[in-house]
Protein backbone atom coordinates (compact mmCIF):
# COMPACT_ATOMS: atom_id res chain seq x y z
CA UNK A 1 0.00 0.00 0.00
CA UNK A 2 1.02 3.39 -0.87
CA UNK A 3 -0.31 5.56 1.47
CA UNK A 4 0.49 4.95 4.97
CA UNK A 5 2.13 7.40 7.45
CA UNK A 6 -0.43 7.79 10.22
CA UNK A 7 -3.76 6.62 8.81
CA UNK A 8 -2.71 2.89 10.17
CA UNK A 9 -3.10 4.32 13.40
CA UNK A 10 -5.28 7.70 12.42
CA UNK A 11 -4.64 10.22 15.42
CA UNK A 12 -7.71 11.88 15.83
CA UNK A 13 -6.19 15.28 17.38
CA UNK A 14 -7.52 16.76 20.62
CA UNK A 15 -10.08 19.49 18.56
CA UNK A 16 -11.71 20.51 22.14
CA UNK A 17 -9.55 23.84 22.27
CA UNK A 18 -9.14 24.57 18.80
CA UNK A 19 -13.19 24.30 17.79
CA UNK A 20 -14.09 26.21 21.08
CA UNK A 21 -12.42 29.14 18.88
CA UNK A 22 -14.26 28.33 15.34
CA UNK A 23 -17.82 28.79 14.60
CA UNK A 24 -20.71 26.01 15.61
CA UNK A 25 -20.40 23.24 14.04
CA UNK A 26 -23.44 22.48 11.31
CA UNK A 27 -26.56 20.81 12.37
CA UNK A 28 -26.62 16.95 11.11
CA UNK A 29 -29.37 14.67 11.59
CA UNK A 30 -27.74 11.89 10.43
CA UNK A 31 -26.81 9.21 12.92
CA UNK A 32 -22.95 9.07 12.49
CA UNK A 33 -20.72 11.19 10.40
CA UNK A 34 -16.84 12.62 10.25
CA UNK A 35 -15.14 15.34 8.44
CA UNK A 36 -11.77 14.79 7.88
CA UNK A 37 -8.61 16.91 6.40
CA UNK A 38 -6.74 14.40 4.16
CA UNK A 39 -4.06 16.82 3.31
CA UNK A 40 -2.94 16.85 6.65
CA UNK A 41 -4.51 13.38 8.52
CA UNK A 42 -6.53 15.44 11.03
CA UNK A 43 -10.29 15.17 12.03
CA UNK A 44 -11.95 18.25 11.74
CA UNK A 45 -15.04 17.29 13.64
CA UNK A 46 -17.31 14.12 14.06
CA UNK A 47 -20.06 12.81 15.74
CA UNK A 48 -20.54 8.79 16.71
CA UNK A 49 -17.46 8.30 14.67
CA UNK A 50 -17.57 4.64 15.97
CA UNK A 51 -20.65 3.80 15.63
CA UNK A 52 -20.88 0.76 13.65
CA UNK A 53 -23.23 0.63 10.78
CA UNK A 54 -24.09 -1.53 7.56
CA UNK A 55 -22.22 0.10 5.19
CA UNK A 56 -24.08 -0.70 2.32
CA UNK A 57 -22.85 -0.08 -1.00
CA UNK A 58 -19.53 1.98 0.73
CA UNK A 59 -18.99 -1.87 0.56
CA UNK A 60 -17.99 -0.85 -2.70
CA UNK A 61 -14.95 1.15 -2.14
CA UNK A 62 -13.21 -2.22 -0.32
CA UNK A 63 -14.05 -4.21 -3.81
CA UNK A 64 -12.86 -1.01 -5.98
CA UNK A 65 -9.71 -0.88 -3.95
CA UNK A 66 -8.59 -4.40 -4.42
CA UNK A 67 -9.81 -4.41 -7.95
CA UNK A 68 -7.59 -1.57 -8.93
CA UNK A 69 -4.74 -2.57 -7.01
CA UNK A 70 -4.85 -6.05 -8.81
CA UNK A 71 -5.12 -4.05 -12.45
CA UNK A 72 -1.99 -1.84 -11.02
CA UNK A 73 -0.55 -4.80 -10.18
CA UNK A 74 -1.02 -6.53 -13.53
CA UNK A 75 -3.18 -9.54 -12.24
CA UNK A 76 -5.34 -8.43 -14.44
CA UNK A 77 -5.92 -5.82 -17.38
CA UNK A 78 -8.57 -3.42 -17.96
CA UNK A 79 -9.01 -4.55 -21.39
CA UNK A 80 -9.46 -8.56 -19.91
CA UNK A 81 -12.65 -9.96 -21.83
CA UNK A 82 -14.30 -12.01 -18.17
CA UNK A 83 -17.66 -13.99 -18.54
CA UNK A 84 -20.23 -13.70 -15.85
CA UNK A 85 -21.14 -15.93 -14.02
CA UNK A 86 -24.90 -16.93 -13.28
CA UNK A 87 -24.43 -16.29 -9.51
CA UNK A 88 -23.42 -13.07 -10.50
CA UNK A 89 -26.22 -12.03 -12.91
CA UNK A 90 -28.96 -13.02 -10.14
CA UNK A 91 -27.25 -11.50 -7.57
CA UNK A 92 -30.24 -8.90 -5.96
CA UNK A 93 -32.08 -8.45 -9.27
CA UNK A 94 -34.24 -5.97 -7.79
CA UNK A 95 -31.38 -3.75 -6.55
CA UNK A 96 -28.79 -1.56 -8.30
CA UNK A 97 -27.66 -3.04 -11.33
CA UNK A 98 -24.90 -2.82 -14.20
CA UNK A 99 -27.14 -4.86 -16.60
CA UNK A 100 -24.23 -7.68 -17.24
CA UNK A 101 -25.25 -11.39 -18.79
CA UNK A 102 -24.46 -14.69 -18.35
CA UNK A 103 -22.93 -15.77 -22.02
CA UNK A 104 -21.75 -11.78 -22.67
CA UNK A 105 -18.36 -11.53 -21.73
CA UNK A 106 -17.47 -8.18 -20.23
CA UNK A 107 -14.23 -6.14 -19.46
CA UNK A 108 -12.85 -5.31 -17.01
CA UNK A 109 -12.95 -1.57 -17.06
CA UNK A 110 -16.46 -1.80 -17.78
CA UNK A 111 -16.98 -3.59 -14.30
CA UNK A 112 -15.34 -0.83 -12.49
CA UNK A 113 -16.99 1.29 -13.93
CA UNK A 114 -20.17 -0.36 -13.33
CA UNK A 115 -19.69 -0.96 -9.92
CA UNK A 116 -18.39 2.45 -9.08
CA UNK A 117 -20.73 4.79 -11.29
CA UNK A 118 -23.53 2.55 -11.40
CA UNK A 119 -23.15 0.96 -8.04
CA UNK A 120 -23.92 -2.50 -9.92
CA UNK A 121 -24.03 -5.27 -7.63
CA UNK A 122 -23.70 -7.86 -10.44
CA UNK A 123 -20.29 -6.23 -10.90
CA UNK A 124 -18.98 -6.80 -7.70
CA UNK A 125 -19.63 -10.38 -7.81
CA UNK A 126 -18.56 -10.49 -10.98
CA UNK A 127 -15.29 -8.36 -10.04
CA UNK A 128 -14.62 -10.54 -7.17
CA UNK A 129 -14.78 -14.06 -9.30
CA UNK A 130 -12.72 -12.58 -11.85
CA UNK A 131 -9.72 -11.42 -9.56
CA UNK A 132 -10.30 -14.42 -6.53
CA UNK A 133 -12.11 -17.26 -8.59
CA UNK A 134 -15.08 -16.95 -5.64
CA UNK A 135 -16.47 -14.36 -3.93
CA UNK A 136 -15.98 -15.81 -0.72
CA UNK A 137 -12.55 -15.92 -1.37
CA UNK A 138 -12.54 -12.18 -2.49
CA UNK A 139 -14.41 -11.22 0.76
CA UNK A 140 -11.60 -13.04 2.65
CA UNK A 141 -8.97 -10.60 1.01
CA UNK A 142 -11.03 -7.79 1.27
CA UNK A 143 -11.04 -8.34 5.19
CA UNK A 144 -7.26 -8.76 5.25
CA UNK A 145 -6.81 -5.45 3.67
CA UNK A 146 -9.23 -3.90 6.28
CA UNK A 147 -6.67 -5.21 8.82
CA UNK A 148 -3.55 -3.60 6.59
CA UNK A 149 -5.67 -0.79 7.03
CA UNK A 150 -6.01 -0.65 10.44
CA UNK A 151 -10.07 -0.99 10.31
CA UNK A 152 -10.23 -2.23 13.65
CA UNK A 153 -14.13 -1.77 13.54
CA UNK A 154 -14.95 -3.38 9.95
CA UNK A 155 -16.11 -6.29 8.66
CA UNK A 156 -17.44 -7.58 5.30
CA UNK A 157 -19.26 -10.05 4.83
CA UNK A 158 -19.87 -9.61 0.91
CA UNK A 159 -18.68 -7.97 -2.03
CA UNK A 160 -21.53 -5.64 -2.59
CA UNK A 161 -22.97 -4.36 0.51
CA UNK A 162 -26.14 -6.13 0.42
CA UNK A 163 -27.82 -6.63 4.19
CA UNK A 164 -25.51 -8.83 6.76
CA UNK A 165 -25.13 -8.88 10.53
CA UNK A 166 -21.25 -10.10 9.35
CA UNK A 167 -21.10 -6.93 7.21
CA UNK A 168 -20.34 -3.29 8.83
CA UNK A 169 -18.28 -0.44 9.71
CA UNK A 170 -17.87 2.68 11.49
CA UNK A 171 -17.29 6.41 10.11
CA UNK A 172 -13.81 6.44 11.22
CA UNK A 173 -13.01 3.39 9.42
CA UNK A 174 -14.79 4.35 6.08
CA UNK A 175 -12.56 7.82 6.10
CA UNK A 176 -9.38 6.02 6.31
CA UNK A 177 -10.58 3.49 3.11
CA UNK A 178 -11.65 6.48 1.65
CA UNK A 179 -8.20 7.94 1.70
CA UNK A 180 -6.47 5.16 0.12
CA UNK A 181 -9.10 4.92 -2.59
CA UNK A 182 -8.16 8.34 -3.17
CA UNK A 183 -4.02 8.34 -3.16
CA UNK A 184 -2.98 4.74 -3.67
CA UNK A 185 -4.78 4.61 -7.10
CA UNK A 186 -5.26 8.02 -8.45
CA UNK A 187 -5.62 6.91 -11.75
CA UNK A 188 -8.54 4.56 -10.76
CA UNK A 189 -9.90 6.91 -8.56
CA UNK A 190 -10.99 9.45 -11.50
CA UNK A 191 -13.47 6.90 -12.23
CA UNK A 192 -15.65 8.05 -9.33
CA UNK A 193 -15.94 11.13 -11.00
CA UNK A 194 -18.05 10.01 -13.70
CA UNK A 195 -21.31 11.30 -14.03
CA UNK A 196 -23.03 8.61 -16.49
CA UNK A 197 -22.09 5.26 -17.84
CA UNK A 198 -23.79 3.18 -20.62
CA UNK A 199 -23.47 -0.43 -20.53
CA UNK A 200 -25.55 -3.06 -22.71
CA UNK A 201 -27.73 0.29 -24.08
CA UNK A 202 -28.90 1.35 -20.41
CA UNK A 203 -27.35 4.71 -19.18
CA UNK A 204 -27.41 5.19 -15.64
CA UNK A 205 -26.35 8.49 -13.49
CA UNK A 206 -23.89 8.48 -10.83
CA UNK A 207 -26.02 8.71 -7.70
CA UNK A 208 -23.93 10.50 -6.07
CA UNK A 209 -25.43 13.89 -7.00
CA UNK A 210 -22.84 16.27 -5.27
CA UNK A 211 -20.32 15.42 -8.12
CA UNK A 212 -19.56 19.14 -9.60
CA UNK A 213 -16.16 20.25 -10.81
CA UNK A 214 -16.43 23.51 -10.41
CA UNK A 215 -16.48 23.31 -6.59
CA UNK A 216 -13.59 20.41 -6.84
CA UNK A 217 -15.77 17.55 -5.92
CA UNK A 218 -14.70 14.66 -7.76
CA UNK A 219 -16.19 11.58 -5.60
CA UNK A 220 -17.05 8.59 -4.01
CA UNK A 221 -20.04 6.60 -2.98
CA UNK A 222 -23.27 6.60 -2.06
CA UNK A 223 -25.22 3.48 -0.30
CA UNK A 224 -28.82 3.06 1.10
CA UNK A 225 -30.11 0.03 3.03
CA UNK A 226 -33.63 0.03 5.01
CA UNK A 227 -31.63 -0.39 7.89
CA UNK A 228 -28.39 1.70 6.99
CA UNK A 229 -30.82 4.60 5.97
CA UNK A 230 -28.74 6.59 3.60
CA UNK A 231 -25.35 7.27 3.43
CA UNK A 232 -22.64 9.40 1.79
CA UNK A 233 -18.83 9.52 1.57
CA UNK A 234 -17.87 12.45 -0.43
CA UNK A 235 -14.44 14.42 -1.09
CA UNK A 236 -13.30 17.60 -2.46
CA UNK A 237 -10.13 18.89 -3.17
CA UNK A 238 -9.45 22.99 -4.11
CA UNK A 239 -6.58 24.77 -4.41
CA UNK A 240 -5.28 27.43 -1.61
CA UNK A 241 -3.87 30.77 -2.08
CA UNK A 242 -0.83 32.04 -0.96
CA UNK A 243 -1.84 33.45 1.99
CA UNK A 244 0.58 34.42 5.27
CA UNK A 245 -0.53 31.37 6.83
CA UNK A 246 -2.03 29.16 4.16
CA UNK A 247 0.21 26.68 2.47
CA UNK A 248 0.03 26.75 -0.99
CA UNK A 249 -1.18 23.75 -2.74
CA UNK A 250 -4.39 21.90 -3.07
CA UNK A 251 -6.31 20.62 0.03
CA UNK A 252 -8.64 18.08 0.47
CA UNK A 253 -11.57 17.27 2.61
CA UNK A 254 -13.33 14.05 2.88
CA UNK A 255 -16.93 13.92 4.64
CA UNK A 256 -18.62 10.83 5.54
CA UNK A 257 -22.40 11.06 6.49
CA UNK A 258 -24.10 8.27 7.72
CA UNK A 259 -27.79 7.00 8.47
CA UNK A 260 -29.61 9.71 7.12
CA UNK A 261 -33.30 9.79 6.82
CA UNK A 262 -33.65 10.41 2.71
CA UNK A 263 -31.24 11.05 -0.34
CA UNK A 264 -31.84 14.72 -0.61
CA UNK A 265 -31.19 14.81 3.59
CA UNK A 266 -27.56 12.69 2.88
CA UNK A 267 -26.71 15.35 -0.05
CA UNK A 268 -27.62 18.73 1.63
CA UNK A 269 -25.96 17.73 4.70
CA UNK A 270 -23.04 16.16 3.13
CA UNK A 271 -22.35 19.03 0.72
CA UNK A 272 -23.18 21.52 4.16
CA UNK A 273 -20.22 19.47 5.70
CA UNK A 274 -17.78 20.23 2.93
CA UNK A 275 -18.52 23.84 2.53
CA UNK A 276 -18.22 24.39 7.01
CA UNK A 277 -14.65 22.57 6.48
CA UNK A 278 -13.17 24.65 3.85
CA UNK A 279 -14.97 28.01 5.21
CA UNK A 280 -13.67 27.47 8.96
CA UNK A 281 -10.37 25.87 8.97
CA UNK A 282 -7.14 27.09 7.88
CA UNK A 283 -4.03 24.57 6.30
CA UNK A 284 -0.92 25.75 7.79
CA UNK A 285 2.29 25.10 6.45
CA UNK A 286 4.75 25.30 9.51
CA UNK A 287 8.26 23.49 8.20
CA UNK A 288 9.36 22.35 4.90
CA UNK A 289 10.94 19.01 4.38
CA UNK A 290 14.91 18.94 4.07
CA UNK A 291 14.34 22.55 5.46
CA UNK A 292 17.26 23.07 8.37
CA UNK A 293 15.02 23.70 11.56
CA UNK A 294 17.57 23.47 14.42
CA UNK A 295 21.48 23.15 14.62
CA UNK A 296 22.29 21.91 18.11
CA UNK A 297 25.90 20.19 19.46
CA UNK A 298 26.28 16.97 19.08
CA UNK A 299 29.03 15.37 21.15
CA UNK A 300 32.33 12.93 20.27
CA UNK A 301 31.93 13.70 16.53
CA UNK A 302 33.68 15.33 13.32
CA UNK A 303 31.95 18.10 13.50
CA UNK A 304 30.30 20.23 16.40
CA UNK A 305 26.84 20.67 15.03
CA UNK A 306 24.05 18.53 13.63
CA UNK A 307 21.84 19.95 10.96
CA UNK A 308 17.75 18.66 12.28
CA UNK A 309 14.76 19.34 10.43
CA UNK A 310 11.74 16.66 8.73
CA UNK A 311 11.80 14.54 6.14
CA UNK A 312 8.04 15.33 4.83
CA UNK A 313 6.64 18.97 4.99
CA UNK A 314 4.89 19.22 8.29
CA UNK A 315 1.11 20.87 7.67
CA UNK A 316 -1.84 21.21 10.33
CA UNK A 317 -5.37 22.21 10.22
CA UNK A 318 -7.15 24.84 12.39
CA UNK A 319 -9.54 26.99 13.05
CA UNK A 320 -9.21 30.33 10.61
CA UNK A 321 -9.70 32.59 14.10
CA UNK A 322 -7.12 30.63 15.42
CA UNK A 323 -4.07 30.57 12.93
CA UNK A 324 -2.05 32.89 14.48
CA UNK A 325 -1.73 31.72 17.95
CA UNK A 326 -0.47 28.27 16.80
CA UNK A 327 3.12 27.83 18.39
CA UNK A 328 5.61 25.05 17.96
CA UNK A 329 7.66 23.76 20.68
CA UNK A 330 11.46 21.95 19.50
CA UNK A 331 12.54 19.40 21.95
CA UNK A 332 15.88 18.06 21.65
CA UNK A 333 17.41 14.95 23.19
CA UNK A 334 20.25 15.68 25.32
CA UNK A 335 22.91 15.18 24.66
CA UNK A 336 23.62 14.03 21.07
CA UNK A 337 26.62 11.29 20.64
CA UNK A 338 28.25 10.89 17.37
CA UNK A 339 27.89 9.31 15.03
CA UNK A 340 24.66 10.38 13.95
CA UNK A 341 23.16 8.41 10.48
CA UNK A 342 20.83 10.63 8.48
CA UNK A 343 17.23 9.86 9.29
CA UNK A 344 18.22 9.46 12.97
CA UNK A 345 15.72 10.85 15.75
CA UNK A 346 16.98 13.77 17.49
CA UNK A 347 13.58 14.87 19.07
CA UNK A 348 10.37 16.17 18.51
CA UNK A 349 7.97 18.74 17.47
CA UNK A 350 5.10 19.35 19.29
CA UNK A 351 2.78 21.94 18.06
CA UNK A 352 0.02 23.22 20.54
CA UNK A 353 -3.01 25.84 20.79
CA UNK A 354 -3.90 27.12 23.58
CA UNK A 355 -2.00 24.21 25.56
CA UNK A 356 -3.61 21.61 24.06
CA UNK A 357 -1.00 19.40 21.82
CA UNK A 358 -2.62 19.58 18.25
CA UNK A 359 0.35 17.01 16.72
CA UNK A 360 3.75 15.91 17.29
CA UNK A 361 6.32 14.72 14.78
CA UNK A 362 9.86 13.45 15.06
CA UNK A 363 12.96 15.82 14.18
CA UNK A 364 15.60 14.08 11.98
CA UNK A 365 19.49 14.12 11.40
CA UNK A 366 19.55 15.61 7.80
CA UNK A 367 22.88 14.71 7.54
CA UNK A 368 25.35 12.01 8.77
CA UNK A 369 27.95 12.77 11.33
CA UNK A 370 31.02 10.63 11.81
CA UNK A 371 32.60 9.55 14.93
CA UNK A 372 35.36 12.23 15.86
CA UNK A 373 39.48 10.54 16.79
CA UNK A 374 40.03 9.53 20.26
CA UNK A 375 41.81 12.17 21.86
CA UNK A 376 38.80 14.23 20.82
CA UNK A 377 35.92 12.29 22.29
CA UNK A 378 37.97 11.62 25.76
CA UNK A 379 37.63 15.61 25.72
CA UNK A 380 33.83 15.89 24.63
CA UNK A 381 33.65 13.05 27.70
CA UNK A 382 35.24 15.38 29.98
CA UNK A 383 32.99 18.35 29.12
CA UNK A 384 30.42 16.48 29.44
CA UNK A 385 30.54 15.20 32.82
CA UNK A 386 31.75 18.80 33.92
CA UNK A 387 28.52 20.26 32.56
Amino acid sequence: MKRFSIFLILNFWAVTAALAQSPAMPVMTAKSWLLLDATTEQVIASHQPGLRVEPASLTKLMTGYIACAAVEQKKIQRDQMVDVSARAWKTDRGGSRMFIEPGKPVSIGDLLHGLIVQSGNDAAVALAEAISGSEPAFVAEMNRMAKVMGLKDTQFANSHGLPDPNNYSTARDLAILATHVIYDYPECYSIYAVKTFTYNGIAQPNRNRLLAPDQGIDGMKTGQTAASGYSLIASASRQLGTGAVAVNRSRRLVAVVLGAASGNARTFETQRLLNWGFRNFHTIKLYAAGDVVATPIIWKGLQKEIKAGFTEDVIITVPRAAARKVKSHLEIKEPLLAPAAEGTQLGQLRVTLDDAVLVTRPIVALENVGQADFFTRMLDVIWLWMR
